[in-house]
């Protein structure tokens, strides 16, 4: 088993430092010390409640800590602002959807989630204020503001984002564990999230080449800000009652990302269009006999490994 590395820790960068040797490296990063504005001390549940009062947010309701978006054992439901953040901030419930025990999650939406990117400057205007994001990337290239509320001890499944983030940890503190992008082989994708739910306990009946994994782990106090590079995998867990914003920005030109694409988890187009490719390619192996199919699928995968495989 691949013994856990820790992600580098940085503090108090400068933009040309966080250009030149964080972001170039492709590699996570904690970053400490960066002016955030008012928000890490103002931003209590009870701050919050006071300052959205009661519109309306739609939320994930889950039985369990541990999320699965794959098979989906959770509910989307919609509860006024400021009962949500009391259900959040508590471990049991009076009121409940599914049962006492049940967490929530909220994950900021566009306005009209199928046209417009989540922005807390429009989606939460009283808090807005509140936060400094940091300038460490061209503001041109700032795709979203994802704000979020996690119940304490919720899991959120593991996945992968096509844009640099930073995930700024503003109340509460999370344990964050990340995988590089050469392994994918080993985490079982089904789109861009991992069928392994339990990573620290993982079926390895089930998922044998989980342990191949390197895991790259760090925990996040309030006023730490994680530098996560497009393509590596996450997996987040809320140790507390935990309020943090998203911040996504696209690195490469316009052109490889899909336009209608308001979430920012879409593959870049020409993936996608390989994708479709390869689909195509296995239905036509597939109509050969077995052994055949296994020759030259074999053949297909050196093609590829050949002409795309990174040579570091």
């Amino acid at each position: 088993m691949a013994v856990d590395k820790s992600v580098l820790v940085y503090e108090r960068v400068s933009r040309e430092t966080f250009s030149e040797e964080i972001c170039h490296k492709r590699l996570p990063a904690v970053l400490r010390g960066l002016d955030l504005g008012h928000a890490t001390r103002r931003w209590t549940a009870d701050y919050l409640k006071e300052k959205v009062g009661k519109r309306s947010v739609k939320l994930h309701v889950c039985p369990t800590e541990r999320m699965d978006f794959v098979g989906k054992n959770f509910l989307y439901k919609t509860l006024p602002f400021d009962e949500f953040v009391t259900r959040a901030s508590k471990s049991t419930q009076c009121e409940f959807f599914i049962c006492k025990e049940e967490k929530y999650y909220l994950r900021s939406l566009g306005d009209d989630p199928r046209k417009d990117v989540a922005d807390i400057r429009l989606q939460f205007p009283e808090l807005a204020g509140d936060i400094s994001i940091p300038q460490l990337f061209s503001q041109e290239k700032l795709f979203s503001s994802v704000f979020r509320i996690s119940s304490a001890g919720i899991h959120l499944w593991t996945h992968y984002d096509i844009m640099d983030n930073l995930l700024i940890q503003v109340c509460g503190h999370k344990r964050i564990t990340l995988f590089h992008p050469s392994d994918a082989l080993y985490l079982y994708l089904c789109g861009d999230k991992s069928a392994v739910l339990n990573i620290d306990d993982p079926d390895l009946t089930a998922y044998p080449l989980f342990n191949q994994a390197v895991k790259h782990v760090c925990y996040l106090d309030p006023g730490d800000v994680l530098f996560i590079p497009a393509l590596w995998f996450h997996n987040v867990v809320s140790l507390d009652f935990s309020v943090g914003v998203n911040v996504f920005w696209k690195q490469l030109d316009d052109k490889f990302y899909d336009p209608r694409d308001t979430y920012g988890n879409k593959d870049l187009l020409p993936a996608a269009r390989a994708f479709q490719i390869g689909d195509r390619a296995v239905k036509a192996l597939q109509e050969l006999p077995d052994d055949y199919c296994d020759f030259f699928a074999r053949q297909l995968v050196s093609r590829i490994q050949n002409k795309c495989y990174s040579k570091t």
